[in-house]
């Protein structure tokens, strides 16, 4: 079973504590940073969306992109699934296993392993580039991730779990990967009083990190054995979903 998940926006430096890998795409990004480096920050302001003080970080970030020390992606990323995974805390067996099993889903990346190393950066799926030949990042990956994964989960079991969210879609023919692959997508659902479901953003990112902190720990590499994960008041309900969509639900 290999699995996907998304990056996040906020990361941190740890640099010097732990080996890392090197991305598959590296020699991608170092071209799309370079790019990125000879903007003004009201550029940058523009085209990630951000504030003016996102844009004075994330120009820093690009400038020194080349030189920056490099720390594993599952590290460095502190979003709120990472803050749930708890990554840091893993024994060097189960990194092994996840570095194995896990993509993450990157728009300057492309896709990475988790322990390969990363600088820090700031990125959006429509950013267009030269290096792009003008193409919005999502596209311009497409061909070349969507192979990718699919000979990876091919060469593994068959089955893709898929841990990362619509938007990162994108960055595949996602069309093309359901029609040659498995793809197990679990939704996280809250209950209210009057019986309606719904998806809260936050619990769902958190029950994604939870849910690949329960496969690491476990080593579980069947997606039928997801049925006993459970987190905060999640559980697996048997009767809503599908196997495609294996549902958990927690009362509002």
């Amino acid at each position: 079973m290999q699995i996907l998940l998304a990056n996040a926006k906020t990361m941190r430096k740890m640099e010097g504590q732990y080996p890392w890998t090197r991305p598959k795409f590296s020699d991608v990004a170092d071209t799309l940073a370079a790019e990125m480096a000879r903007m003004n920050t009201e550029d940058l302001k523009e085209i990630l969306n951000c504030s003016h003080s996102i844009a004075v970080e994330t120009s820093q970030y690009y400038r020194e992109f080349a030189v920056a020390p490099k720390t594993p992606a599952i590290i460095s990323y502190i979003g709120q699934a990472y803050k749930h995974l708890k990554a840091e805390d893993f024994t060097g067996e189960e990194l092994q296993f996840v570095q194995n099993h896990l993509w993450i889903t990157c728009f300057l990346y492309g896709l990475l392993r988790p322990m390969d190393g990363i600088a820090p950066y700031r990125m959006e799926h429509n950013v267009r580039l030269e290096a792009c030949d003008d193409r919005p990042l999502n596209r311009f990956w497409r061909d070349k991730l969507t192979d990718v994964l699919i000979e990876s989960v091919k060469a593994d079991d068959g089955f893709l779990l898929h841990l990362s969210t619509s938007e990162y879609e994108q960055l595949f023919d996602w069309q093309r990967i359901k029609r040659e692959i498995n793809v197990v997508q679990p939704m996280f659902y809250t209950q209210k009083p009057d019986g309606s479901l719904k998806i809260q953003a936050v619990w769902a990112k958190t029950c994604r990190g939870a849910m690949l902190r329960f496969i690491v720990k476990e080593g579980i590499t069947n997606p039928d054995d997801l049925a006993a994960f459970s987190y905060e008041g999640f559980h697996f309900s048997p009767t809503i979903g599908e196997a495609a969509f294996p549902c958990f639900i927690r009362e509002y």
